[in-house]
Parts: C-alpha cells; structure tokens; sequence
C-alpha cells in the first residue's frame, strides 16, 4: 500500500480545538469484529467491555516541553524537548533563523542558561546550567499539537493530561486516555473490568508527517517504552481465564507490539521504531480504544492494519457524515479486531 491510500477529506470544522465541556462528555463510535459501526457516548464504555478484560493504560505524564528564548547573537529560538536524558542534559528540536553551533548558547525565560553540545540528525544535544525538569516546569509550556491553533492556558493544563499520568517524560499526550474518568474508571473494575499499566513516553516524532509514497521507504521515530512485570503477568492472566486485553490508545498497542516481536513479551522494555501497517500480526491486543487520526498519518495505518482497512475508510467517512471531532481533543472509537 502506498502513503496516498490513507488520504481522506477532513472539513476544518472537525477539528477538535477544545475538549468536551466535561472529561468524558465524548462520543465513541464502536466498530466490532463484525457488523457495522454503531454510535455511541464514551460513558457506555462500561456495556461495552466485560468481566474479565483487561485495560491496559499509558501512564506517561506530558511535559511543559516547548521552551522559548535567545540565542547570545539575539536571534529567537524555540525548542521542544524530545528526551530527557539526564539531570542536565535533553535532546531537542530547534527552530531558529541559523542552526547553532557546537558551543552555542541558548537562554530560556531570560535566565535559564543551555549549551550545545551537538546534533543527532534532526535533534540538537543540549545541556543545562540547571536540572532540565526544574527548568521546564519554570519557563516551559505545554506542547498542544499543530492542529490545535490556540495558546495553552490553564484548562489545557489539566485537560492535556490523563487522570492516571504519573511517569513524566512525553512531549504529547496518549490521548485515547484523556476520555478516562477516576469514576468511569471506578465503575470498570466494580464490574471486573481490570486495569494495567506500561509507560511509553511520546516523542516530538509522532507529529512528523510521512514524506515518501512508499511506505516501505518512511523511517520511523523513536520512543522509549517500559512494561512492568506485574502488567506481563496480568495479560498472561487474563488470556488464560479467556479474556481480553484493550489497549488503550496507539502507545499502549506500540509498547505491546514491540514488546512480543520476537516472542511473549521478550522485550519489556526499550526504544521502539515499531512502524504498525495493514499485513502486521498482532500478537498481544483484542482490542482498542482510540481518537481519530490524521490523513496519511502512521497512525491511520495502526488502526486499519488492526480492525482492517476497507473497515476503518469507511468508519471514519462515517464519523465525518455523523459531524465525530477528530484528533487529540476530539471523540474516541473502541475497534475490535477480527478474529481476535
């Protein structure tokens, strides 16, 4: 398949800009193994899933990873931080007039101080005078995707991240999790539904459009995961009692996928390129919860290798007849894969 097969018309008005008045206030278009697409609210969840299924959730924390500031020659620079890599030390890209150099300083907030060290391909090593974390939750902001055309503010804050984020590390949010409520969550397990956790931190990457026509030619962006033991052994858990294990948004499928590549859950932690496309075999997910994606975007690829892709076409010309919000702060679908 080739990058124009996942083109699709999105009116602008689709767009998602804001998120629903109340976290949870969504839709949820329900695309099961079989059958149609079927509409439904993001809080019917519940009659959705069953006693015994297994959600398995992204606990990243989203960082005020956007930093602006000067370059010692005056000019302006932006950065957002890709990585942590320790106490001072961040990978970033940067958008400035000229590119600097090794040695180049970089001050942030009128007093946050940066040199760089280097360049990794698209990528720029700096490091800071101060703790990189201290220094992003001083002067940095919250790095809203491109599509999102306001400024963050407060609400964005506190919208822009799940309930359950806790590791921080992703310069966006899992935004499947952000329709999560501690009460619908609450009402998941009272009725056996349970709950795990992995953490995949989601790197600037995942906003970098495709460029080639060849899909086979595109190289994917890198993003650190971590699978916990105890969330290993309650899928095994939960496949053994005939379960199913729903992954709850693409960076959930990403760490799961990765991780059982070469075997069950071989790799439990890492850096993943994983590049999901129609063809893949899925090894470890029944089922997902997820947002709509982009046009020609790697993630429409996700989702139409998992639930199929005449299916997913068709689903999202559904949701755009039947007015869904698209993207980070739009509606959710929950997809069941065939033959799962």
């Amino acid at each position: 398949m080739r990058l124009s097969d996942f083109d699709y018309h999105l009116p602008e008005h689709l767009i998602a800009q804001f998120p629903p008045a109340e976290r949870g206030g969504s839709r949820l278009l329900h695309l099961p193994a079989e059958g149609e697409p079927l509409d439904r609210h993001f809080v019917d969840l519940p009659q959705l899933l069953r006693q015994g299924d297994l959600l398995v959730l992204n606990d990243t924390l989203v960082l005020k990873a956007r930093l602006f500031g000067s370059k010692a020659s005056g000019g302006q620079v932006e950065a957002l931080i890709e990585r942590v890599l320790s106490q001072h030390e961040a990978l970033a890209m940067l958008r400035t007039s000229k590119s600097p150099k090794p040695g180049g300083q970089l001050c942030f907030g009128g007093r946050w101080q940066a040199e760089v060290l280097g360049r990794e391909g698209e990528f720029f090593l700096l490091r800071f005078a101060d703790p990189v974390l201290d220094v992003l939750d001083a002067a940095g902001e919250l790095p809203l995707p491109p599509y999102i055309t306001h400024r963050p503010d407060g609400e964005d804050a506190r919208r822009y991240q799940t309930v359950y984020a806790r590791e921080a590390g992703a310069v966006a949010a899992p935004t499947a999790g952000l329709h999560f409520t501690e009460g619908l969550l609450a009402q998941l397990a009272a009725q056996g539904v349970n709950t795990a956790r992995l953490t995949l931190h989601v790197g600037a990457g995942t906003f970098q459009p495709v460029r080639v026509e060849a899909l086979s030619e595109h190289r994917m962006h890198r993003e650190r995961y971590l699978i916990p033991p105890e969330t290993i052994e309650a899928i095994r858990a939960t496949r053994a009692a005939g379960g199913r294990v729903v992954a709850v948004g693409t960076t959930s499928m990403r760490a799961l996928e990765s991780a059982c590549r070469h075997g069950d859950f071989a790799e439990p932690s890492g850096d993943t390129d994983i590049f999901i496309t129609p063809g893949f075999t899925f090894r470890a997910v029944d089922a997902l919860i997820t947002n709509f994606h982009l046009p020609k975007s790697t993630l429409l690829m996700l989702v139409s290798a998992f639930a199929g892709y005449e299916r997913i076409m068709a689903a999202y010309q559904h949701a755009i007849a039947h007015q869904y919000r698209f993207f980070s702060y739009g509606d959710a679908m929950l997809l069941e894969r065939p033959g799962a």
